[in-house]
């Protein structure tokens, strides 16, 4: 088996027909799904979501995983876990009737006011095997993401879910290890991606570096940054790996941060540089990618 490229598409427009014809214009036949019209796959009226599958039946597009919003940063474990819950039912048919086998999760938000010892870590457990059940049942996978939650404090953090909730695997974001978090200074991609390694089902793309005068974060192309981009695909090509490549790039809007805005032309133009620079970065590593 090869690998197959995909993207969080929703970077590049937020309609389902501009999101289409940016994988269309890579010669790429799928996307991972986020959020249309500025919601979640999960959170889209009938209408609207029956749109989506129309659009992507026509194209013959296909969705590799759903990017939820299930246990993320915007949930607080110290609340109950209702709405995130609720989102996993809300998910599960619409996962089934565009035929989507994975979903990333998370283990909800960091808690700044605790101690890292201190952050309800069995409560974080119960919660994500309940989840996980739910997904399961129906023939899903869930995938935890070490982004800004628990689970991506540390590449112990992210081990301690996967120990603890049986068959659970992982998303690894190559850039997440870079970010400032409570309790966590940033942290070497390459290492952390060392010890996860053998539970990694899925894989986003983003390169970036600190900006030390503006004190912030700055995003790159792939192999622009310090993240090691390119050790990290010679390395699944020397371990065989088998799954998806999702480019994800944060260089004109970022999900979590509105104040990163773009035209819709320089959204679009972006998505597509960054997706020919990793299929050329993914070729160069050896990988073969499949049609």
């Amino acid at each position: 088996m090869s690998v197959f490229l995909t993207g969080f598409a929703d970077e590049a427009a937020d309609c389902i027909q501009g999101q289409i014809a940016a994988v269309q214009a890579l010669g790429w036949n799928c996307l991972e799904a986020r959020n249309v019209n500025g919601k979640n796959l999960h959170d889209l009226d009938e209408v609207v979501f029956a749109d989506v599958v129309k659009a992507l039946e026509d194209a013959e597009i296909r969705v590799n995983a759903l990017g939820s919003n299930i246990a993320n940063w915007s949930k607080s474990i110290e609340d109950p876990p209702d709405s995130s819950l609720e989102e996993v039912r809300r998910a599960i048919p619409r996962m089934l009737r565009l035929g989507i086998r994975q979903v990333r999760v998370m283990s909800y938000a960091i808690l700044a006011q605790r101690a890292a010892d201190d952050q309800m870590e069995d409560e974080r457990v119960a919660r994500l095997q309940i989840v996980c059940d739910l997904f399961r049942a129906e023939g899903l996978e869930p995938l935890h993401e070490n982004c800004m939650n628990y689970g991506g404090l540390s590449w112990q953090h992210t081990l301690r879910p996967i120990e603890r909730v049986p068959g659970l695997r992982l998303i690894f974001d190559t850039a997440n290890p870079g970010l400032e978090l409570p309790h966590s200074p940033r942290q070497s991609s390459w290492e952390f991606y060392q010890h996860i390694r053998p539970h990694i089902a899925h894989i986003h793309i983003k390169d970036m570096v600190w900006d030390d005068e503006k004190k912030k974060i700055r995003y790159l192309f792939p192999g622009e940054g310090d993240r090691d981009i390119k050790r990290i695909l010679a390395d699944l090509k020397a371990s065989d790996y088998k799954g998806g490549i999702s480019i994800e790039p944060h260089m004109q809007v970022v999900l979590h941060d509105s104040s990163v805005t773009a035209r819709e032309d320089a959204r679009l133009e972006n998505f597509l540089e960054y997706g020919r620079r990793m299929e050329q970065l993914v070729r160069e590593a050896g990988l073969e990618i499949c049609s």
